[in-house]
């Protein structure tokens, strides 16, 4: 071929370069986070370039990792990092949203990528799932499969290739929690089998991994004393023997592992004036929904151990970094294929010294010398693909090289200050002196056409020519991308570019939901639904831009997932990765309810939600159980605009009515198609929202069951509370009480007021109210107060009682629970309580038993988890003290959890809790 210009020919340089280079991930978020702007970011980006350092942290749940050190690692060695997290939290509590079990595990997801931001890392997952506080490694195993999650950690290996292994948890009992125990256990077997080509061999042969063997693994040093008794086994309670078990070179020790190595998190980082402790709790604080958030700690020296269970390498006692021993420079690149061809030993070399050349450079001048260094590693690259090195380490070479190809492209983005933005394009554009974003929809669905924006803001001091630009989607379908004009050759020093296409999603989108799911609350793992993304955080968002500039004859590619943006109350504008959904959406909530045995007629509620672009009208109607029917059968629905909602109560007239589950789905009508599922945005201001869909099915469940008629109940919602829900199902009328009520408002008129879980720590206005709900008591009224954590029990009950240091919790769901008093009141009107009521519970038996308690109150169950656990038998779950006329009620028992999963003893035990005032048994007890 003959090229006519040289700019001919620098175009067709730049897309031979851009096939041979590594496709950049697009950005999740607009903008970098502060600690990686500017100069910091720079900074940041030449350290990674000067070492092949790379590090995989192993831990358990969300919030486990220690992000100081990663910071450390990511920040202050320039290693490449990656978390790999077993599961996603379903079993935790939830501080900040409603969101509980697999909702709750999109909200940890989503968290967890926002601290990932500052400590450096790419997320990784296995497909477990946190069934529950766990208190042994066995149980956790045995929910799990231990091959299964182990399988998991060696394919995140030996795709991300790291030269050291690290986990929170040694695998033993001081790590307390089951889970935890297992991370610390995979953590090391995962270093010995992801090399062995025999290990998960449909790995290598049907994915095309290969197999990568770490060099060194090592686990944080326990933080625990011991005592003549031995060491605190938390989970437990108890004090065990001292007792560790090596999974590498499988011995057990009596003794405490000894630090080999000290990590200085409170060291500061240079560019952003923060210590790699301070880093990592910036990050840690965007997990609030299990603490609320955590505060920032002061500077100051901190260090954490690491103890060593395996190097190949020759590793010194004492080790002043996790890297000792291993080459990790550029030209030790070379070390992954044996005898070296003298042609990449000179490749690499000439890498290094760019590398060295622009880390010496000021920052004006260092672009063109690392497109330079980014022009030699693509040809590397090539010429590795075209050789014929042996395997695995002619993949493995390529591997790092290819990710030295990402951080050079990083470098010289930072460097130029060059920047891109992708935005669905608003309705309405802003107009006025002061600028800024418009709002635009967040939904788009399959069909629709919309304007896509993309914005290339060039902060360099030289022009920057624009190779090309485009916005695909990631599901493989018929997307449309169609600029509105021409694009611009080059941006101006200090100029932008707008960048306006008209975008057309196919009418087979791909609705954007998680890639996996499981068909119960019970089953303790993921089903994959899409393997592509196995192990991934999520699947990609639907649609990303990508502007590739032409920088020395060199593309540097810039992507980010198109966003929509939103006005949030309390945040200002916020940009969100756009989703694509259902035209209709159709929800029910709760998922399940009581139907009482007699019952004639009851409400049932669905909701039609519309985000298509304009009015919506269809139907709305219930499949219902054989011989039931509804009023009306067929309900039209008509919505005005995008986002709306109608919620349509029909009158369900069930047949005879039997002790089992009857399942109901609604389901819509519109536009010639069928929806009967639904989702719901979980998440709450501030966490990037995410659709969790399940289907249109609500869980009507026969209940033998009776309330005492007339009872007007008051609720104060705690976290994840769908329990309002599920009283209202057994008849009684339910208000939910705003802060007012509880501060000022009248109680007198409740039969009953129930507090939400760990109200306490949510509503600082029950701390400066209680007295007022005890004098509610005291004249009569019935007080339910729900299971609490630590700062709970300072005398606000009306006599003294303790959760004491380390609040219990019964774990197994199927633990045997005694009556202690089948003669009480609560047992026996209006529906007789046995232990048959305790059978078919989900999850747990309950959380904050109380420890200690005053001799006024009574102890009305007793219940513990299995022998082998050695918990000492709980009667603090459910505590009753006659106050004046009135109740007062602790509840440790998981009936949270119970009545939105259709468990019917939970609706009998609270039908008797909340009909108390009315009970023939305790009305005119004696005043205390």
């Amino acid at each position: 071929m003959i090229f006519r210009s040289r700019a001919l020919l620098a175009s067709v340089l730049t897309l031979n370069l851009l096939q041979a280079q590594t496709p950049v991930k697009p950005a999740l978020d607009p903008l970098p986070i502060e600690v990686d702007r500017g100069a910091a970011g720079v900074a940041r980006w030449l350290r990674a370039l000067q070492t092949r350092a790379s590090i995989l942290m192993v831990t358990a749940h969300p919030d486990d990792e220690d992000g100081g050190m990663l910071a450390w690692a990511t920040r202050g060695q320039g290693a490449r990092g990656m978390l790999l997290t077993l599961n996603r939290g379903e079993g935790g509590q939830n501080a900040m949203s409603p969101d509980m079990f697999d909702r709750i595990g999109l909200v940890r997801t989503q968290e967890l990528l926002q601290a990932d931001r500052y400590y450096g890392v790419d997320q990784y997952w296995t497909s477990a799932i946190d069934y529950g506080f766990s208190k042994t490694r066995e149980e956790a195993l045995n929910k799990w499969d231990h091959e299964r999650v182990l399988a998991d950690a060696v394919r995140v290996i030996r795709m991300t290739r790291p030269l050291v292994i690290t986990s929170v948890f040694v695998g033993a009992a001081s790590d307390g929690h089951g889970n935890h125990q297992v991370a610390g256990e995979v953590a090391q077997e995962a270093y010995l089998a992801a090399g062995d080509p025999n290990r998960f061999p449909d790995q290598i042969t049907k994915e095309g991994l290969k197999p990568w063997t770490p060099l060194k693994v090592y686990a944080r040093v326990p933080l625990f004393a011991i005592t003549p008794q031995g060491m605190f086994d938390y989970a437990i309670d108890k004090y065990v023997p001292v007792k560790f078990f090596d999974y590498v070179n499988e011995k057990w020790s009596d003794t405490k592992p000894v630090s080999n190595v000290e990590i200085q998190e409170g060291a500061i980082d240079p560019t952003s004036g923060l210590s790699y402790l301070q880093i990592g709790r910036a990050g840690l604080n965007f997990q609030k929904s299990q603490n609320s958030g955590v505060g920032m700690v002061p500077p100051g020296p901190f260090s954490s151990s690491y103890h060593r269970y395996g190097s190949r390498v020759p590793a010194q006692e004492k080790e002043g970094s996790f890297f000792d021993g291993i080459d990790t420079s550029i030209n030790g690149i070379a070390t992954l294929v044996p005898n070296p061809p003298e042609s990449l030993k000179k490749g690499l070399s000439e890498i290094s010294s760019d590398v060295a050349k622009a880390a010496a450079t000021t920052r004006p001048g260092i672009g063109p010398i690392l497109a330079a260094g980014l022009s030699r590693t693509s040809r590397l690259v090539a010429e590795v693909q075209s050789g014929s090195l042996p395997e695995p380490g002619k993949s493995n070479i390529i591997y790092e090289l290819q990710q030295k190809e990402l951080q050079f492209q990083n470098a010289i983005t930072a460097a130029l200050g060059v920047s891109l933005v992708a935005t669905v394009m608003p309705e309405k554009e802003p107009t006025g002196p002061f600028g800024g974003v418009g709002e635009s929809f967040s939904i788009a669905i399959p069909g629709q056409s919309f304007g896509v924006q993309a914005q290339l803001v060039n902060g360099s001091a030289e022009n920057v020519s624009i190779a090309s630009a485009t916005v695909t989607g990631s599901d493989g379908k018929a997307w449309t991308a169609i600029p509105k004009a021409e694009i611009p050759k080059s941006v101006a020093s200090n100029a932008d570019a707008k960048i306006r296409f008209t975008v057309t999603a196919p009418a087979d989108a791909v609705i954007t939901r998680p890639y996996f799911s499981r068909p119960n609350d019970e089953q303790p793992y993921y089903n994959i639904d899409d393997p592509r993304y196995r192990n991934e955080s999520l699947a990609p968002y639907p649609l990303a831009a990508t502007v590739v500039l032409n920088y020395h004859d060199v593309p540097i590619p810039l992507s980010q997932v198109v966003q929509s943006t939103q006005r949030i109350p309390g945040l200002g504008m916020s940009a969100n990765p756009l989703l694509v959904g259902p035209a209709i959406s159709v929800t029910v909530a709760p998922s399940a309810g009581a139907v009482p045995f007699g019952t004639k007629s009851f409400a049932f509620s669905a909701t039609a939600h519309s985000n298509v672009k304009g009015p919506a009208k269809g139907t709305l109607q219930l499949n219902l159980p054989q011989g039931w029917k509804s009023e009306p059968a067929v309900a039209p629905f008509s919505m005005a605009r995008d986002g709306e909602d109608q919620t349509i109560t029909f009158k369900v007239i069930p047949g005879a009515v039997k002790p089992e589950e009857y399942k109901i789905t609604a389901f819509a009508e519109y536009n010639g198609k069928r929806y009967e599922e639904g989702y719901n945005l979980v998440g709450y201001a501030g966490v990037r929202p995410y659709p969790y869909y399940r289907p249109a099915v609500y869980q009507a469940v026969g209940v033998e069951v009776k309330c005492a008629p007339g009872l007007k109940i008051g609720y104060l919602p705690g976290t994840g509370d769908e329990v309002p829900e599920g009283i209202r199902s057994l008849g009684p009328n339910v208000r939910i009480l705003a802060a007012s009520d509880i501060t000022t408002g009248d109680l007198a008129g409740y039969d009953a007021i129930l507090l939400g879980p760990r109200a306490y720590s949510l509503r600082q206005e029950l701390k400066s109210a209680n007295n007022r709900l005890l004098e509610y008591v005291k004249s009569g009224g019935v007080l339910i107060v729900q299971y609490n954590l630590q700062g709970f029990d300072r005398d606000y009950g009306p006599y003294t009682f303790s959760l004491g240091g380390n609040p219990q919790k019964v774990v197994d769901e199927a633990s045997k629970v005694t009556i202690l008093n089948p003669a009480s009141p609560v047992f026996n009107w209006p529906n007789k309580i046995t232990e048959a009521d305790f059978k078919g519970w989900v999850e747990e038996r309950g959380h904050g038993f109380m420890a200690t308690w005053d001799d006024h109150y009574e102890a009305l169950l007793e219940t513990h988890d299995p022998a082998e656990d050695q918990q000492d038998p709980q009667k603090g779950g459910l505590l009753l003290a006659r106050y004046g006329k009135g109740a007062y009620i602790y509840d440790a028992y998981a009936l949270y959890r119970q009545l939105p999963s259709g468990v019917p003893g939970a609706y009998r035990i609270v039908a008797n809790l909340i009909s108390l005032s009315k009970n023939p048994g305790f009305v005119g007890a004696a005043k205390k």
